[in-house]
């Protein structure tokens, strides 16, 4: 399976006291393919399969039937990356059974900060 994931509405390089922040896919311990939080909008793609009804690749996080992708949010000084929060997009809330599925998140929650935490259906959208 694919996972295409689809930010929009980025919050800005500057939010509280974070500066130059950006947005990668966490893939391990490290983020890949970030992206200014200035941008219109960013995209990362997961490649993910099954393997004894379980759900590998890279860029997968957690225990066995609980596997999420992280979008990790950071601040680049000096050619290094600075985690502060992180959003779990959860596969048990993406189609099963598919070869891509191709996810829209709202990156900004309701305070003009970079969304973190469990990301819910009021902010991902299944396109």
């Amino acid at each position: 399976m694919r996972v295409v994931v689809r930010g929009h509405q980025l919050p800005g390089l500057t939010c509280g006291r974070y500066t130059n922040i950006h947005v990668g896919l966490q893939v391990g311990r490290e983020p890949v393919d970030l992206v200014p939080a200035d941008a219109a909008e960013a995209q990362w793609v997961a490649e993910i399969r099954q393997v004894d009804g379980d759900f590998r690749g890279p860029a997968l996080h957690g225990k066995k039937g609980e596997r999420f992708l992280y979008l990790t949010w950071g601040s680049v000084a000096d050619g290094s990356f600075n985690m502060f929060r992180r959003a779990m997009l959860m596969l048990a809330d993406l189609p099963a059974d598919v070869q891509q599925v191709t996810v829209s998140v709202n990156l900004t929650d309701d305070h003009g900060m970079p969304r973190c935490a469990r990301l819910r259906p009021a902010a991902v959208q299944i396109l």
